[in-house]
């Protein structure tokens, strides 16, 4: 599950990626759109926050297209890091999380 996945728009430079918006533009699609569309097609839920009416219809309009194997792979080396991403399924971190919360 993605929580804010958008960060703030633009704070934190997803939705003026050139890569996103490149490949947005192949789908006619905005980057948010395209950052959505790469997380809801590796079955990960996407909580983005907007409180602006337009960016709320943009965020539900990802499943009208595919992206491509090619864009996927290429969303993924966009990541640098896995800062506050948990493997639930690893059995060291649920024991840590039973010790430290019961």
């Amino acid at each position: 599950m993605a929580w804010y996945p958008l960060g703030g728009q633009g704070t934190d430079g997803i939705v003026k990626n050139e890569l996103l918006t490149t490949i947005g533009a192949k789908y006619n699609k905005t980057a948010a759109q395209v950052a959505l569309r790469w997380l809801t097609q590796r079955g990960i839920v996407a909580i983005p926050k907007s409180t602006h009416k337009e960016r709320m219809a943009q965020n539900f309009d990802i499943f009208d297209f595919s992206l491509s194997d090619d864009d996927m792979a290429q969303i993924a080396k966009m990541n640098q890091h896995d800062a506050g991403t948990r493997d639930f399924g690893d059995p060291q971190f649920v024991k840590y999380l039973i010790e430290t919360y019961g």
